[in-house]
């Protein structure tokens, strides 16, 4: 009543939202913005490997490496086969973002996955619905196919805010890009298609289904009897 100039223009802001599809939001040209400061630790893969002289080993070699290196860290890591990324990699291009669902003690809370290049970074949806496109990301996926033609391998570590997820948490958001990205399950990989390019015709529990049908989540929510211990 005071200023009602400033509540029309917040009325219209609020209607441009709503008209927005679910989990739309300019997070990757946000990132790219991202101050230098900010960048992560794992930004090459030369700040982590000597490319040059793990080119003389072979892609086994590279894999225990990477997996000894990784496993003392609190983070998550891969080695995903060249075929499978190739196929990942591909649909990421036509589809580059998804809704993902993490179980929780009582439900669930949904991330979205937005890919910027090779990284996939994911932020809460309650998250991206109030800031948006200065909401930070949670949990990002880094992606190194330097080695991925002459090795066959594709390399993988994450950067997490851990006052916001943990390990294993971080653990099923990763996997999940595998089983809806990678999937051979074409009737999966529509739900990506349709979060893309039918935003009105997708459905929350659709994913929920995929993910408990994967049993992806399984070993996230507390079991009943975890209070009588």
């Amino acid at each position: 009543r005071s200023s009602p100039d400033v509540f029309e223009s917040r009325m219209e802001k609020r209607n441009e939202v709503k008209k927005q599809p679910v989990g739309y939001s300019k997070q990757a040209e946000f990132i790219r913005c991202m101050d230098e400061k900010a960048r992560p630790l794992f930004y090459t893969l030369d700040s982590i490997l000597h490319v040059e002289m793990v080119k003389e080993k072979s892609a086994e070699e590279i894999k225990q490496i990477w997996n000894q290196y990784f496993s003392a860290k609190d983070t998550v890591y891969a080695v995903i086969p060249a075929e499978k990324f190739d196929l990942l990699w591909k649909r990421a291009q036509k589809c580059p973002s998804f809704l993902y669902a993490l179980p929780r003690k009582e439900g669930y809370e949904f991330f979205v996955g937005q890919w910027s290049g090779t990284e996939l970074h994911f932020t809460s949806l309650i998250n991206i619905q109030t800031q948006g496109e200065t909401a930070p990301s949670h949990l990002v996926l880094y992606h190194y196919p330097e080695l991925q033609k002459e090795k066959g391998i594709v390399l993988m570590t994450a950067e997490m805010d851990s006052k916001f997820l943990v390990v294993h948490e971080a653990q099923c958001l990763a996997n999940q890009v595998q089983l809806f990205y990678a999937t051979d399950r074409s009737e999966t990989y529509e739900l990506v298609e349709i979060f893309n390019h039918r935003a009105n015709e997708f459905k929350y529990m659709s994913v929920i289904a995929e993910l408990e049908q994967s049993g992806l989540g399984r070993g996230l929510r507390p079991s009943q009897d975890s209070d009588k211990s």
